[in-house]
């Protein structure tokens, strides 16, 4: 199979495996034990803990342990939601929906959601930030790279504008982590948001960095764990294979850029040779892995489909959001047309990916719609959008 969607999630790194391996047997011990099993699996929950800090440039101690990107930005925007007096908060209008979702659920409490607009290539507004009401304005939410088109923010001086008036700025960089350079000091965010299986680690771990200024109401109360934000015995193979994955991404991220980029503009070239192919945010700064496009005239779930019967794995939008049957909330944010919007297919490439799957696919896909290949020979394109 070739897979292009590594943005819904990324095959498990057998390095990763390797390290997390002794804590799913030998060391099974609670890190909160005394005794020299309990104290091993506390060293290595703190070297996980240095090794994902090291990844954005975080102190140790601003990392807390989550399940996951969905976990962490939920307990960013509920934790601090539930320690103010409500009011409005600001948002980008192409959120994840792990970060749409707690908005909508923290309206119905209260809360009133301002959201920040962006233009044709997915880029949020500033003169509309500019504009917001601080008086009322409680704290701010913007991510970093976008799931689908991969759009990069220009979040440090967004988030300055916000520090300097005193608002607490939130930002979800699951995407972004170990495919672009991360400072989370140079940022300007007070929190950030990670995932383990979007940089080849396990699934159901992730991260919140948290500068220590921020106070926040935890969802989970319990036995005092990750600093009282996060009650619960610690998953520590979890833990440790995120920590190791977040090692070798930063060791080997500009190698993995540089070739993810090249995929990334093969493809690109390829698509222009057909006719009605459009490129989303083709003009903005972008995740050197992703790539958003749609075919004018045909229904970008078909293609998804009749792609994978062809052994190709790609998705029509976010994973979080699919089988819905509508057109891209992101997309229509930017001002796309809803039918334009419903012929998207997301590609986002990973480590392994080659240009001679990237070719296989162009092929294909031609194939698909109809362009004669060395293979159009006796194939069912397929139907168009009526």
């Amino acid at each position: 199979m070739i897979y292009f969607d590594h943005n819904a999630t990324t095959p498990l790194d057998e390095r990763v495996l390797d390290a997390m391996l002794p804590y799913l047997g030998a060391f099974y011990g609670n890190p909160s034990s005394l005794y020299r099993m309990g104290r091993v699996c506390r060293g290595a929950v703190d070297t996980a803990r240095e090794q994902v800090a090291a990844l954005i440039g975080a102190h140790p101690s601003e990392v807390v342990f989550t399940s996951g990107g969905t976990e962490a930005n939920n307990l960013a925007l509920k934790g601090l939601a539930f320690s103010r007096e409500s009011g409005v908060i600001a948002a980008g209008a192409t959120e994840h929906p792990s970060v749409s979702e707690p908005l909508e659920f923290l309206k119905t409490r209260g809360w009133r959601v301002a959201t920040i607009p962006v233009d044709g290539n997915g880029m949020a507004d500033a003169s509309f930030i500019e504009s917001l009401p601080t008086n009322e304005l409680r704290f701010a939410t913007l991510m970093m790279a976008n799931n689908e088109t991969g759009v990069i923010q220009n979040i440090a001086p967004i988030a300055g504008w916000f520090r300097e008036r005193g608002i607490v700025f939130h930002c979800d960089a699951v995407q972004a982590a170990g495919k672009v350079p991360l400072d989370f000091k140079a940022s300007g965010a007070h929190l950030m948001s990670l995932s383990g299986h979007k940089i080849y680690g396990p699934k159901g771990v992730g991260a919140l960095i948290l500068d220590k200024t921020v106070m926040l109401e935890p969802l989970l109360h319990g036995g005092g764990q990750e600093q009282g934000l996060r009650g619960g015995t610690e998953n520590v193979a979890a833990m440790v294979g995120f920590g190791k994955a977040a090692e070798l991404a930063l060791s080997e991220l500009e190698g993995r850029r540089a070739q993810l980029l090249g995929l990334r503009k093969r493809l690109e070239v390829g698509l222009e040779t057909i006719p009605g192919a459009i490129l989303f945010a083709k003009h903005a700064k972008r995740l050197p892995n992703t790539l958003q496009f749609g075919i004018d005239g045909y229904d970008g779930e078909a293609l998804v489909m009749n792609l994978d019967r062809q052994g190709i794995a790609v998705s029509s939008g976010s994973a979080c959001a699919s089988g819905a049957g509508e057109p891209s909330p992101v997309l229509i944010a930017m001002g796309v047309d809803p039918a334009v919007a419903k012929s998207a297919i997301r590609t986002s490439f990973g480590k392994s990916n080659t240009e001679a799957e990237v070719d296989r696919f162009l092929e294909v896909l031609k194939n698909l719609v109809g362009i004669p290949t060395s293979e159009s020979r006796g194939a069912i394109p397929v139907m168009p959008v009526i």
